[in-house]
């Protein structure tokens, strides 16, 4: 059993539930997911948020959203956490571990709402899965990312089936174990975590990869399977025009691509 889910925020919320792009973003993982999850955050206007999110769940689309705000505290006192402890990543943190502590299903898969995933037929959740159900050190997959296959392979040390094995985590895209990230995993530290941005201070995907190297636990990254980082406007008439091209023409195009 697997949940889908993405998180929205002021900036792109309108980009992603007012169109179809929260549609293709499910359609193109090509898995049959038992919960699909939208987690809002940050946003000026709640209510209109949940409105959109409500029509989703009308549609069919999705079957929960959660709000930041509702669980900070439970998720923070479950994980023994502060807000301090993420020494100024705090707002790029916390609604991924809302997500996790949310999700009811065995497996989770998480894309940013900037990350969209491109369609190839492959079944590489269900791949990713039997892989991790037999190795419990492998604790995070993802597709490849902006079709960077040669770096995929490099940061690689070894091959399973269709997939690179190695370290690295990144909070764009990730299939987890629930189990392994409920867990009270996020204080930890390591040298080689320090490449990530300074201004996220201890953010999420660091505290994971601190984690992963600590105890040698390792990420799948598929050989053929890719996502994008789409680049959303920031004018708002600009969102207005171009949400409906992005899935006419701009991620069709994206799309024929492999």
């Amino acid at each position: 059993m697997v949940t889908f889910e993405t998180k929205v925020w002021e900036k792109d919320w309108e980009y992603i539930l007012k169109g179809n792009y929260l549609n293709k973003i499910i359609f193109n993982c090509n898995f049959n997911f038992s919960k699909k999850h939208v987690i809002i955050n940050n946003v000026k206007n709640r209510k209109l948020v949940e409105k959109y999110c409500k029509q989703k769940i009308k549609e069919g689309v999705i079957d929960n959203y959660f709000v930041v705000e509702d669980y900070e505290s439970l998720v923070l006192d479950h994980f023994e956490l502060s807000a301090d402890s993420f020494d100024g990543g705090y707002y790029y943190s916390i609604a991924e571990l809302v997500g996790i502590y949310k999700c009811e299903t065995d497996y989770l898969m998480h894309f940013s709402g900037d990350s969209f995933p491109v369609n190839n037929n492959i079944n590489w959740i269900k791949n990713a899965i039997e892989i991790m159900y037999r190795n419990p050190n492998i604790i995070v997959a993802n597709p490849t990312w902006n079709y960077n296959f040669r770096e995929a392979e490099k940061e690689s040390f070894e091959q399973i089936e269709d997939f690179y094995s190695g370290y690295g985590f990144s909070d764009q895209a990730y299939l987890i174990r629930k189990q392994d990230f409920i867990e009270k995993i996020y204080k930890e530290k390591n040298k080689d975590s320090e490449r990530y941005p300074k201004y996220g201070g201890e953010l999420f995907e660091k505290k994971v990869d601190s984690f992963m190297r600590n105890h040698q636990k390792l990420r799948i990254t598929n050989k053929y399977c890719t996502y994008i980082s789409v680049n959303f406007p920031r004018n708002w008439f600009s969102r207005k025009i171009l949400r409906n091209n992005i899935t006419k023409k701009r991620i069709n195009q994206m799309t024929e691509k492999h």
